[in-house]
């Protein structure tokens, strides 16, 4: 479970942000990416490299507020992170000694969804249900009269 749980935590989280329209989802990421470079800073165990970085995810964010390859890279940044922390450093949530590597596992599932541009799951879900040629996808040319 604790290698299961955080790709469902990876894909809930790209569901709900599919209820943000574009271009407010880009721009939610981008700021969700920079929150997650300072995740560390409050007990990370790395000195001064915690202040590195989240200079560079703030950077990327700031990138990633017009790129979602941006986004997608900044979470798999924090994924190299998270695989430092959870060898040397401390974990990003203190009571959970596992809590690094959960987060190296969700966070590339984010990243891939990023990296596709940041699809609303919601919408391919329904566009599959109704199939090809069904629904308002359908072009004019398509219709007969």
């Amino acid at each position: 479970m604790q290698y299961v749980a955080p790709i469902g935590i990876g894909v809930l989280y790209a569901l709900l942000m599919s209820l943000v329209h574009e271009p407010h989802r880009r721009r939610l990421n981008a700021v969700m990416v920079a929150g997650a470079g300072a995740a560390y800073l409050s007990g990370g165990g790395l000195g001064g490299w915690e202040f590195a970085f989240t200079a560079l995810l703030a950077y990327v964010a700031f990138r990633g507020l017009e790129s979602w390859t941006f986004i997608g890279v900044g979470w798999l940044l924090h994924t190299v992170w998270d695989v430092v922390h959870h060898l040397k450093g401390n974990p990003i949530i203190p009571f959970a000694h596992t809590s690094s590597l959960g987060c190296a596992i969700c966070d590339p599932v984010i990243a891939l969804w990023c990296l596709r541009g940041g699809p609303s799951l919601i919408a391919l879900v329904r566009g599959r249900r109704r199939g090809p040629g069904r629904g308002p996808e359908r072009s004019r040319a398509t219709m007969t009269p």
